[in-house]
């Protein structure tokens, strides 16, 4: 089995020159560089890990910690975020917490034992004491989706509540006035944070939320279904619905198709999130865009800055929504 002196000694570098090559934590130039990938392949050399940490004092990788595996929302997130580390020679390590407060802690302890140089969390039961109190330690790590005012500089966000007022107001503007809400978990701070939004954009309009035209669902696909046959069971009249994310709109298109009814000529449905999916619903989902991909994509760069010093890197904090018309919502002439 080659050794990196064998490298060093084909390439005609330095074992440092090598070694800065293997660990990209230093800049090398690139013909340097080249030179140095050249020898490693020629001579099938690959560097061993363990050893790599031990004599850096950096495990090259990097610990994320979302709320789920499933559905189309985390696989964009953990995308965005792997192919930002790919390309700069880093790896992840991924677990789920569930949104569970046991399940987090133990993610992030799980990831803290496994030597990653930093942390991406997509947290939701944790308190904000208890991660202001980790930042405190000596574990790197930035929040994705959360925003805590004294951890601002490691927050990755977005606007909900602006997210949440636009679509309710999108849906004012074409007429209408009797809008049904299904919501996410309100414990959970987006779901609060875009039902507050629709608060603020039916106030606009002189409009009160009808409390009997909401229900809480679970930002799943059986929480859109549940919360239509719920809303229809009232007998009340409504021309538009709100869903908290995508998964409870097609939840809730499907609900619709069964029972005979059509969007959007029986009523008009906006979702949020623009996930893949929507643009494949039938009728294609009118939505609020949620840029998880560019945001994971920008955590990742977070940790790149600031624990792998890479200077050139520029983060963007906080992420602006905005409305996708498509064919699942048309006007109405107010009564």
């Amino acid at each position: 089995m080659a050794t990196i002196y064998e490298v060093s000694k084909l390439a005609g570098v330095s074992l440092a020159t090598v070694s800065r090559v293997m660990n990209n934590n230093t800049p090398v130039r690139e013909s340097t560089r080249k030179k140095v990938l050249a020898a490693m392949e020629q001579l099938g050399y690959r560097p061993n890990s363990i050893a790599q940490s031990l004599a850096s004092n950096c495990s090259n990788s990097v610990g994320i910690l979302v709320s789920e595996l499933h559905g189309p929302f985390y696989g964009a997130m953990l995308t965005g975020i792997e192919a930002e580390f790919r390309a700069a020679g880093k790896h992840v390590i991924i677990a789920a917490g569930h949104s569970e407060l046991a399940t987090e802690q133990e993610g992030i302890e799980f990831l803290q034992s496994r030597s990653c140089d930093a942390l991406i969390l997509h947290v939701e039961a944790v308190s904000d004491d208890y991660l202001i109190k980790l930042a405190q330690t000596d574990t790197p790590f930035v929040l994705l989706n959360r925003q805590i005012p004294a951890l601002a500089d490691r927050c990755i966000s977005l606007n909900n509540e602006l997210g949440g007022y636009l679509a309710t107001q999108h849906l004012l503007a074409q007429g209408h006035r009797d809008i049904a809400y299904i919501a996410g978990p309100m414990w959970k701070t987006d779901a609060k944070e875009r039902y507050q939004g629709h608060q603020r954009a039916l106030a606009d309009y002189q409009l009160v939320a009808n409390p009997a035209l909401f229900f809480e669902g679970d930002f799943r696909e059986t929480g859109g279904s549940k919360g239509l046959s719920a809303i229809l069971a009232t007998g009340l009249p409504f021309t538009a619905l709100v869903c908290g994310n995508d998964e409870m709109a097609s939840g809730a298109l499907t609900a619709a198709r069964e029972l005979g009814l059509s969007v959007p000529d029986s009523f008009s449905v906006v979702g949020f999130d623009n996930v893949n999916f929507a643009y494949y619903t039938y009728p294609k989902l009118s939505t609020i865009d949620y840029p998880i991909s560019a945001m994971g994509q920008m955590a990742a760069r977070w940790v790149l800055r600031e624990v792998y010093r890479s200077a050139t890197v520029e983060v963007q904090q906080l992420f602006e929504p905005h409305f996708i018309p498509r064919d699942s919502v048309k006007a109405c002439s107010p009564t």
